[in-house]
């Protein structure tokens, strides 16, 4: 729900700078909720949820906009008992880990240092 207080909030920035509205949903239900948001300026913002247990909400989700140098930007996202999981083909990804290391890492594994006491 914080979630629909951000995009509320967006979305008044967003008319304040005489953006108009191309659609808008909202479903909200005991257990589960959904919204779909879309602006003229290219803006767009859907979401759905739905109670896992008494304290988990899962959420899936994306957003989008046009960058200040025109790119087209997309995100996809989880948000649950893991945390918010977003997607994207411009996010910054770690680079690969390399074979030696994995091998080492594996090693300490199953060697673990014995106790120096």
């Amino acid at each position: 729900m914080k979630f629909l207080v951000v995009l509320a909030c967006v979305a008044a920035v967003a008319f304040a700078v005489e953006v108009q509205e191309v659609s808008r949903s909202l479903d909200v239900q005991p257990e589960s909720y959904s919204f779909d948001l879309k602006l003229d300026n290219g803006v767009s913002a859907q979401e759905s949820g739905h109670l896992k247990d008494e304290n988990t909400i899962s959420a899936q989700g994306s957003y989008g906009f046009t960058s200040p140098e025109g790119e087209q930007i997309s995100i996809s996202y989880t948000a649950d008992e893991n945390g918010y999981q977003p997607q994207g083909s411009h996010l910054p990804t770690p680079p690969p880990i390399p074979p030696q290391i994995i091998k080492a890492l594996e090693y300490l594994a199953a060697h673990p240092p014995k106790d120096q006491h």
